[in-house]
């Protein structure tokens, strides 16, 4: 698989980097971990409500076209009620 040479790359946070996504008929696109964003962003100085509501605004409300990053927050599977993916 080659990567989408035009994916947007997130400048600072290459420790939150935790992969690509794929999805047919898309570019492939840089993927980073949401918890460790704004882990970063405390780190950088902020409080933790600060680092969330920046994330959410600057980073999450950023589009830059096609080949935007997508940002993941991870779930447990048991807190997911399985039975809506069930055909």
């Amino acid at each position: 698989m080659k990567l989408n040479e035009n994916a947007v790359f997130a400048i600072g946070l290459e420790d939150a980097l935790v992969g690509y996504a794929q999805r047919c008929g898309h570019p492939t696109v840089a993927v980073y971990d949401r918890d460790k964003v704004i882990e970063i962003f405390v780190k950088d100085g902020m409080e933790q409500d600060e680092a969330m509501e920046y994330f959410e605004f600057n980073v999450l409300g950023s589009w830059v076209g096609k080949n935007t990053p997508c940002w993941l927050t991870k779930i447990d599977v048991d807190d997911i009620d399985m039975e809506i993916f069930d055909a």
